[in-house]
């Protein structure tokens, strides 16, 4: 809720002051970068932290295998009820592992992508700045709009940290995914719009070259062959 409010006033003071527009974006960008990072460090944890709990009860389960020989008759039924509680936690735990190994690869995805958006909208705007063809006025509207690709990042990164969260609580797995699909849908759609965004800007630059030379140097900028 803190975070929230923090992002709301920081974006709130870049409405009102058009000097400070031009780098409206530059902290969602670094929002992303810092959400992402932490959502593959608890996934990351929480694979090892399943992992050690299965190795710790295959080893609990090879001590109760070696004690077997040392056992009279009448101890029998009580290690086999061990054996059987042992195992019905080792086989919970191992499927929790494959759960969230499972889940992991499609978090992986998508907070990839993510990095994407984040990386593209900071070549596309470092081209921007160096692109003679765009008014202030221009760059300032643009800044806008990269601002709002941006949140709408930050909402989907909120999304995959939900479903982090959600191995700790009693959520299904249905709703997991029903999360997670949700979370794939609008990164997707996040990077189509940027990509749209920035294929137009370019266009356009394009557009307003006054000579041939003045061409080659905007296709250089922008790395087009």
């Amino acid at each position: 809720m803190i975070r929230r409010i923090t992002f709301s006033v920081v974006f709130f003071c870049v409405l009102l002051s058009p000097v400070q527009q031009a780098h409206a974006a530059g902290p969602w960008a670094a929002v992303i970068k810092a959400a992402v990072k932490k959502v593959v460090k608890a996934v990351d944890l929480m694979i090892q932290r399943r992992q050690n709990a299965v190795i710790k009860l295959q080893n609990a389960q090879k001590a109760l295998e070696n004690a077997m020989s040392e056992l009279k008759l009448k101890e029998i039924a009580d290690w086999v009820g061990k054996q059987r509680d042992l195992y019905e936690q080792y086989y919970d735990e191992l499927k929790k592992v494959k759960s969230v190994i499972a889940y992991y690869f499609r978090v992986k995805q998508i907070t990839q992508k993510q990095m994407q958006i984040v990386e593209q909208y900071q070549k596309a705007w470092q081209i921007i700045e160096n692109d003679a063809h765009f008014s202030a006025a221009e760059r300032l509207q643009m800044q806008r709009v990269y601002s709002g690709i941006l949140q709408e990042t930050v909402k989907s990164v909120d999304l995959i940290s939900a479903v982090v969260k959600s191995f700790s609580t009693q959520m299904s797995d249905v709703e997991r995914l029903e999360i997670i699909d949700k979370a794939a849908r609008q990164t997707e759609s996040i990077f189509s719009e940027l990509t749209s965004f920035n294929d137009r800007n370019r266009i356009l630059s394009l557009s307003r070259a006054k000579s041939q030379q003045d061409a080659q140097i905007t296709k250089a900028l922008y790395g087009i062959q």
